[in-house]
């Protein structure tokens, strides 16, 4: 007769009985009998709620999944003729994605005659890479695409981190006036007086 290595339902060892033997209790203790490790020998089998055991590992997996930061790649897209009002509201984009935690994918266009002066766009490229590097890092380098010039710039913080820092300056805003100005800080806005 066939036997297998039994554990309980609370994972104590019941010991290496017959397979027969290791029904019966499961149907005594009104559970199901589950193969764990098939290759062992003699296979260890647990004494389970099966149903209630693939529930739990559903619910495991889900919200595993929901923890999980997405990285994102956001685009900002310039022309080496901005104007300088027109150049900080894209590096005020920029720095917001940062703070966000994604990644910003930043495209320079070149049109006619422009294309035949890239270092106007990869100039431009470096004085953006310079005035966020607090928040960001260029994970790829300035490379000519066609008639575009491509950076990536990555932020130093991870996506989890950002979430849980906004998370925080939520809370604080909840509690004091001084964590709405943080929370605006931080959501890229101008604090409000």
């Amino acid at each position: 007769m066939p036997e297998v290595r039994l554990v309980g339902p609370n994972g104590e060892q019941v010991g290496i009985v017959t397979i027969g033997d290791a029904l019966k209790l499961a149907q005594e203790s009104d559970l199901d009998l589950v193969e764990v490790a098939a290759t062992a020998r003699p296979p260890v089998c647990k004494l389970m709620d099966y149903g209630k055991f693939k529930y739990e590992s559903a619910m495991k997996a889900r919200e595993a999944r929901r923890n999980q930061a997405h990285t994102i790649i956001k685009e900002i897209k310039l022309r080496p003729k901005i104007d300088p009002h027109d150049y900080e509201t894209k590096k005020g984009h920029v720095v917001r994605f940062l703070k966000a935690g994604d990644k910003v994918k930043v495209t320079i266009m070149f049109r006619g005659r422009e294309q035949s002066r890239p270092e106007l766009g990869f100039r431009l490229l470096q004085r953006l890479a310079e005035d966020v590097t607090e928040l960001g890092f260029v994970e790829s380098q300035p490379k000519q695409d066609g008639r575009n010039m491509i950076m990536v710039i990555g932020p130093h913080k991870k996506k989890a981190e950002a979430k849980a820092e906004r998370a925080a300056a939520r809370t604080r805003s909840d509690d004091s006036p001084e964590g709405a100005e943080l929370e605006q800080e931080l959501a890229g806005a101008e604090p409000q007086e």
